[in-house]
């Protein structure tokens, strides 16, 4: 739709991840799963932890900022994203598209880094472990989250202040399943030259820096586990890290694949790249990080443990 007298833009039209009409429904079904699974995952180890006393610690305290950030958002879009899979009318208001673009970019960012505090938690306590309960104080978790919602505040602010500064004349729709930088950039009538060299830089740095970060956390960890003598031991550690560093790839390798790898050519591919770490990277986190892990079954087992007894008395 279109104002009267400028010409400007005030709905966009979300083109959907696909334009096939039998592919709707059973892709409908298909994210509504992952969004279940998704909220239930995260939500019940938000739970877990916030009732287990043992599990108040600073590797858990992050998991618990981890799934905060992955229910937030995915409901940023996701809901609107399975209304669009039924819906003939996929519009959103260009208020409405900013204010998507605004959180989505906050908790993506925001997850970025705590991410990478995560795998600084793991490093100092693998590496540094008679150190671990002093380095790894609630002061520090407390700053290093802190940190984390920070670049995610001062990252989405810069995007979308950027974004609010162009003028959308007549082309609305976007070809995306949300409002996206780089779909939104394609519709411009003016200049994106400064929007493209702040993408590169913010991108860049929130991409490349927590990467750098992680890898380095990684390759000291890796070393200290060879120094391990029990073959046990190393194949346990091994296994945690090897499932660690999957989700990580998927994460920021789907990211830097979609924002730095800039092209008009390239939407389709990174429509389907995004689709990793929007919903399938929240919905895996939960049993990646957790649910492998021996503490959290402990927990969850007591916890239906309770919920019999309850139920029998």
């Amino acid at each position: 739709m279109l104002a009267n007298n400028n010409s400007l833009v005030t709905e966009f039209i979300l083109a959907g991840l696909t334009d096939r009409l039998e592919f709707q429904q059973p892709l409908f079904f298909l994210f509504l799963v992952i969004y279940i699974v998704t909220m239930v995952g995260n939500l019940g180890l938000i739970t877990l932890i916030s009732q287990n006393c043992h599990l108040h610690t600073p590797m858990y305290y992050f998991l618990f900022n981890l799934s905060s950030i992955d229910i937030c958002y995915s409901s940023v879009f996701t809901p609107k994203m399975l209304m669009d899979f039924v819906s003939k009318n996929n519009i959103i208001s260009y208020e409405g598209c900013m204010t998507q673009l605004f959180f989505f970019l906050f908790f993506v960012i925001s997850e970025c880094y705590m991410l990478t505090s995560m795998a600084y938690d793991r490093y100092m306590a693998i590496c540094n472990p008679l150190l671990y309960k002093v380095t790894m104080s609630h002061q520090v978790c407390s700053m290093l989250t802190f940190a984390a919602y920070t670049m995610g505040l001062a990252g989405a602010t810069a995007h979308t202040s950027c974004m609010l500064r162009l003028t959308f004349c007549s082309a609305n729709i976007i070809n995306h399943y949300l409002c996206d930088i780089l779909p939104l950039l394609q519709l411009s009538c003016t200049s994106t030259y400064v929007n493209k060299v702040v993408v590169l830089i913010v991108v860049g740095i929130n991409i490349t820096v927590p990467s750098f970060i992680i890898l380095i956390s990684y390759v000291f960890i890796v070393i200290s586990i060879l120094h391990i003598k029990s073959t046990q031991g190393r194949s346990k550690a091994f296994s945690t890290c090897s499932s660690h560093v999957i989700a990580l790839s998927l994460f920021f390798g789907s990211a830097a694949f979609m924002y730095l790898k800039y092209s008009p050519g390239s939407t389709e591919q990174g429509k389907v790249s995004s689709v990793f770490y929007t919903n399938v990277v929240p919905m895996l986190n939960p049993l990646i990080y957790s649910l492998r892990n021996k503490d959290v079954k402990v927990a969850l087992r007591k916890a239906l443990i309770k919920i019999q007894r309850r139920k029998i008395f």
